[in-house]
């Protein structure tokens, strides 16, 4: 049997951005991106601590070094430049590997989104 289990999370990160136009996702600055081990395309669970929305897109890699958090396309009408989110990914694994498996847990600067 397989559970799914926290993969990584980046908490407390700041909204830069939302994009209406643009086609769907959440850009992620790549740092961050590596430090939580999200990968390109990988399904996100955000969740807005300012007004409890929540949902689920996938990530694709902003800029190096830029602190970017922008939703795009829908999602961006449940979020507001400034807001505090939290993004949480999930794997499944075996429940014994999941006893054992280490999430990466990522706590950025909250003033710019940039790794301590």
């Amino acid at each position: 049997m397989q559970i799914q289990v926290v993969k990584s999370k980046i908490h407390r990160v700041k909204v830069t951005g939302a994009d209406l136009n643009y086609i769907g996702s959440i850009t992620i600055d790549e740092d961050l991106m590596d430090a939580a081990n999200i990968v390109q395309g990988e399904k996100v669970q955000i969740v807005n601590n300012n007004n409890g929305a929540r949902l689920e897109t996938y990530a694709i890699p902003g800029p190096r070094k830029s602190g970017e958090i922008t939703l795009n396309g829908a999602a961006s009408r449940l979020v507001a430049k400034d807001d505090i989110l939290i993004l949480i990914t999930y794997a499944f694994m075996d429940i014994e590997e999941a006893k054992v498996f280490k999430p990466s847990l990522v706590f950025p600067n909250e003033a710019n989104n940039l790794l301590k």
